[in-house]
């Protein structure tokens, strides 16, 4: 045989054995049946009317069908008897009454309904994680004036710049063995933690020129390892409840000076309320079951992450030399900017679901970036000019820290890494040899040209649809 066997009974053998009538008049041929001459019988119209409505009824499901015998399923499904189709509908069968529906009702097929985002940012948590990056600030404003001027912002600022690059290492490190399990992040974090608060405070307190100083800078070590744990393990609020008594202390300063014990006590509090809680959450972490036949990432897969952090802490460093409140800005900031994180990821996974060629793709993305980016910075400027600092070179430099973040939320890590040290290096050249332009201009230039640097490889490098895929 060349063709399929028909599975309907009859088929177009009604064609040639069909009944003639012996008055030489044609019969009258039911629309809903093409395939076979059948006599007009009484009560036609009343079943025309009755498929008519079964047709309505079942429209949404006959639609989207693409051969009648899914309709005879459909039919069959809903309980329609050999008899009932006879006698209701006027059809000999439960496929022919199928065929029927099937050429009355007009394709139609629905698109698939929109799955949900897989990008979906928390607001109260972005919320949340951009006030605990500012929060831990106002542990100066309490105990600034009792420590000496002399060594102790320089061993503060040596400190705190080797801490952020720990912590970003470290981070990065945890978060890859947090995909594993929390018993792997947890040991992580509890060996390198006091590790990176014990090489920081060494630091510090080696250019500390007194006992004060040098007990700030302990405290600021064990607060940011403390604090890196937390944020790791996802302990926001607590983070947040250790901060209480800061938080409560520097509220009080427009209006009333909590004296000199309070003002040293307070952050002391906070400190050791940050150590017990990450204590608390590594003991949870470390009593999950481990993980079986757990593989360990490369410690060089981490480096070019603290490089970063160790570059981005010096060009914001330099960018409050002059402008304090530029560096409060960009803190207060870092909330927005997770969050947007999630909705470029989120509006790339749209754009690559509604567009049909990469090159459509690369346009939506570079909108969706262009978006993202106004959205970040559009803020940040009236933020400047309240704050009296430079409102371009504020701008250029959240700009870097965005595409940095995002070149490394897709895994491209060394890119964002030599730009950003070569921008913090080129400006501490101009500002460490007194050459012209001048540190502010210096910084702008380098801020400048390592943004456009970072946009031109987001574009390039995730404007392709397999980097979201």
């Amino acid at each position: 045989m060349s063709g399929p066997m028909a599975l309907e009974p009859g088929g177009p053998e009604q064609d040639t054995l069909a009944l003639r009538l012996a008055t030489g008049r044609a019969p009258a041929v039911r629309g809903s049946d093409q395939h076979t001459l059948a006599l007009v019988r009484p009560g036609h119209d009343v079943r025309r009317e009755a498929i008519d409505r079964l047709a309505a009824e079942l429209a949404d499901r006959v639609a989207p069908a693409v051969h009648p015998y899914e309709v005879a399923a459909l039919l069959e499904s809903e309980g329609l008897t050999g008899e009932v189709i006879a006698q209701r509908y006027g059809h000999r069968d439960l496929f022919s009454l199928a065929t029927a529906l099937y050429e009355r009702v007009p394709r139609s097929f629905p698109d698939p309904p929109r799955p949900a985002d897989p990008w979906r940012p928390d607001h109260v948590r972005c919320a949340l994680r951009g006030a605990l990056f500012a929060l831990p600030g106002l542990a100066y404003a309490l105990a600034g004036h009792l420590l000496p001027a002399e060594g102790t912002v320089r061993a503060l600022v040596v400190a705190g710049l080797l801490s952020w690059a720990w912590n970003q290492a470290l981070g990065h490190r945890a978060y890859l063995r947090l995909t594993t399990g929390r018993r792997e992040a947890g040991r992580t974090l509890a060996k390198g933690a006091p590790v990176g608060a014990l090489a920081a405070t060494a630091a510090g307190v080696w250019l500390a020129g007194s006992g004060a100083a040098a007990l700030a800078v302990t405290a600021q070590s064990g607060y940011l390892a403390a604090a890196g744990v937390l944020l790791v393990l996802g302990r926001e609020r607590l983070l947040l409840a250790a901060l209480a008594p800061v938080t409560a202390g520097a509220a009080t300063l427009p209006w009333w000076d909590p004296g000199d014990v309070l003002r040293a006590g307070l952050p002391l509090l906070s400190l050791l309320g940050a150590v017990t809680a990450a204590g608390w959450a590594l003991r949870g972490a470390l009593g999950t079951a481990p993980a079986p036949n757990a593989a360990r990432p490369h410690p060089l897969g981490s480096l070019p992450y603290g490089l970063f952090g160790l570059a981005a802490g010096s060009l914001v460093f330099l960018a409050g030399r002059h402008h304090p409140w530029a560096v409060v800005v960009l803190t207060l900031s870092m909330g927005p900017a997770e969050w947007l994180l999630y909705r470029y990821r989120g509006l790339s996974v749209a754009a690559l679901r509604s567009t049909a060629t990469p090159a459509g793709f690369r346009v939506r993305s570079a909108a969706v970036l262009a978006g993202c980016l106004l959205a970040y910075l559009g803020p940040l400027l009236p933020a400047a000019l309240l704050v009296d600092a430079d409102p371009v070179t504020l701008l250029l430099l959240a700009a870097v820290l965005w595409t940095s973040l995002l070149l490394q939320a897709f895994g491209v890590a060394w890119l964002p890494a030599v730009l950003c040290l070569t921008a913090a290096a080129g400006t501490g050249t101009v500002l460490l040899a007194g050459l012209p332009p001048g540190p502010a201009t210096a910084l702008a230039l380098c801020c400048g040209g390592a943004a456009l640097c970072l946009t031109a490889s987001v574009l390039r490098l995730l404007g392709r649809p397999a980097a979201h895929a």
